[in-house]
């Protein structure tokens, strides 16, 4: 569009006619920072993309095909950063990213119009999260091991299940500042209720994450050189959930960390090996096991150990929790935790939890992890503290003490040990709403219940399972997790007097996040 082209602009282009040398794309792409093209297929060649300034941005958005390839643009210049519609390629320029999100936070506060604001705010909001650590989900919807920031991820992607919360929410906000929303609302409470229509799973971890960020505790990372953990660091340092210390060498950690492009900003490191605390916990832990077989020297080794480290650190005061195992087995973490970390008060057996998380329902299984064939009394134990995990996650629990017996139609040695634990549990604690022994399906139909055993106190479908074994309690929460497809938050630690978490293997990043912040509200009860 330049004076004196020859022929007439309609009052659309006329707005964008400039006096200029330029006469043709191939003039106008000359030391050109960004081209956007909405036209037709196959107008930019190599030859113009050659001709740009450094790093430039094409957004080639028309469709089917693009106004240059990706391949072809990607050739011409390793520098370019490149976007089109299409998504089979990096960076896809796609209205599902915008108008849904736009007309969802417009709707919500009853906007009279959508305006410039609104739309710079959801842009802005794309940008920002595109900076942010991408949940391991979604790369795996992608067939990619981990997005993160850079010439091949600049826009979120349509499967990120965030963009409706951050997206929307900045757009009711934007509306709210610019006097067009006619029902304004609290900003934090409506990013809840966008959680809420993704899944209450959602809602559940962010009334835990809440809960974090008003008194974030220091959290301990053994596996400092594990990229899983300096990525879960990185989050929860940046959402203010926890002070995190990662321990391990400096320079493999931030090789690492380089590696993945992982900000260590805020992320204390702390080398065992060269510790000056060395000395002092190796005195301690030596105290707290000679009579178990344990010398001096033995003591002094333990202490390179970065897991023991840790623990002593917990032990000791120097942070408030710690979060271990994505590198190592069950027992490497467990075991040290058992050796230095008492139990708490009353209790005589530590046990694992897990939170299953459905669309619409969460459930608490124990034990899952610890205890292979635990007593009557062990059970009572087992249900109390899932009942105390269950509250913390802002749900009333309603325990079944699980059998293949439902209220004595199969009287043996198994069956009655259930029955012996619910009554401990009732003694207990009387106030809990507890009911057993009873099989897993019953539990779950209340109609059924009341039907057929109108004396039971559990009103309304169970929540907390407690399984009669770890045989059942493992196989359970694994078969609903990999065939039922619930997710699995945990293994939670129960029954030590301070916060320790054991990390399975195979969690996703998100998932550490999660477990961290379950570890600082655990603090947040005993500081």
């Amino acid at each position: 569009m330049y004076e004196g082209r020859g022929d007439k602009f309609n009052k659309y282009k006329a707005e964008f006619v400039r006096k200029t040398d330029c006469h043709t794309l191939a003039d106008a792409m000359v030391d050109a920072d960004v081209f956007v093209g909405v036209s037709v297929a196959n107008t930019v060649t190599k030859d113009m993309v050659k001709t740009m300034a450094k790093d430039p941005i094409i957004f080639a958005m028309a469709n089917p095909d693009p106004e240059i390839t990706y391949p072809d643009a990607v050739d011409a210049r390793k520098d370019v950063i490149m976007a089109t519609g299409r998504s089979d390629f990096p960076n896809q320029v796609n209205n599902v990213l915008g108008f849904p999100f736009i007309f969802r936070g417009a709707l919500d506060v009853h906007a009279t119009a959508i305006n410039e604001e609104m739309k710079i705010a959801a842009v802005n909001a794309l940008a920002s999260l595109a900076k942010e650590d991408v949940p391991d989900e979604v790369a795996k919807a992608y067939g990619v091991d981990h997005f993160r920031f850079g010439r091949e991820y600049i826009i979120p992607k349509p499967f990120d299940p965030r963009v409706l919360t951050i997206e929307a929410a900045a757009v009711a906000q934007a509306a709210m500042d610019t006097g067009v929303a006619q029902q304004p609302v609290d900003i934090e409470e409506y990013k809840r209720q966008l959680d809420t229509r993704i899944g209450k799973g959602r809602v559940i971890m962010r009334v835990v994450n809440e809960k974090a960020k008003r008194d974030p505790k220091k959290v301990v990372f053994p596996e400092g050189n594990s990229s899983r953990i300096l990525r879960a660091a990185h989050i929860v340092k940046e959402q203010g959930i926890a002070q995190p210390i990662v321990l391990g060498q400096p320079d493999q950690i931030e090789a690492v960390a380089k590696e993945y492009e992982i900000d260590l900003t805020g992320i204390e490191m702390v080398n065992p090996l060269v510790s000056p605390k060395r000395s002092e916990y190796a005195e301690k832990y030596y105290e707290k096991r000679k009579r178990r077989g344990m010398s001096m020297d033995s003591a002094i080794w333990r202490m390179r150990d970065r897991t023991y480290f840790g623990m002593m650190m917990l032990e000791t005061g120097e942070c408030d929790a710690v979060l271990s195992g994505v590198t190592s087995d069950y027992p490497s973490t467990i075991s040290p935790a058992l050796e230095i970390i008492d139990l708490q008060e009353g209790i005589t057996r530590v046990s694992g939890l897990f939170a299953m998380i459905q669309k619409d329902s969460v459930f608490m299984f124990a034990d899952t992890t610890v205890n292979i064939n635990p007593t009557a009394e062990e059970l009572a134990e087992i249900a109390i503290g899932a009942s105390h995990v269950a509250k913390g996650f802002n749900i009333e629990p309603r325990i079944a003490m699980l059998s293949f017996s439902n209220f004595g139609s199969s009287r043996t040695p198994e069956s009655a040990k259930v029955v012996r634990a619910t009554e401990i549990v009732k003694q207990k604690a009387p106030d809990l709403m507890v009911e057993g022994e009873m099989q897993a399906d019953t539990a779950l139909m209340p109609e059924f219940m009341e039907k057929h055993y109108p004396f039971s106190k559990l009103k309304g479908a169970a929540n907390v399972f407690i399984f009669p074994d770890l045989n059942s309690g493992n196989i359970a929460y694994k078969l609903m997790q990999r065939i039922g497809g619930l997710r699995a938050v945990g293994p939670i630690l129960m029954g030590l007097s301070k916060p320790v978490h054991v990390l399975h293997r195979t969690l996703e990043v998100n998932e550490i996040v999660d477990m961290a912040s379950i570890a600082v509200v655990d603090a947040q009860k005993l500081y």
